[in-house]
């Protein structure tokens, strides 16, 4: 997770997990989406969906919100990597 200059890491996460829980999970967990990353701003709740691994999902939501804070995961996964563990589908 980036750093952001207003907010810790822990507020990121936060943010971006109710967000993703209340407004954002219904539109986005579907079939052709499932493991696919989303890449939230916690400042106005804007979304961008990313095909792969290359952070181009943050990169766009950057473009439209310059210095916003992101928080990014996994869909339908219960964290966006797994470091010498396994990533678990989320009901």
């Amino acid at each position: 997770m980036m750093t952001h200059p207003r907010l810790s890491s822990e507020e990121i996460r936060r943010r971006g997990e109710k967000l993703y829980e209340q407004e954002i999970r219904s539109q986005v967990e579907t079939e052709e989406n499932i493991g696919k990353l989303v890449s939230i701003s916690i400042e106005t709740g804007d979304y961008e969906i990313g095909d792969d691994d290359t952070l181009d999902a943050p990169r766009r939501l950057q473009e439209k919100h310059p210095g916003t804070a992101v928080y990014t995961r996994r869909i339908g996964y219960n964290a966006a990597y797994a470091i010498g563990g396994v990533l678990e589908r989320t009901k």
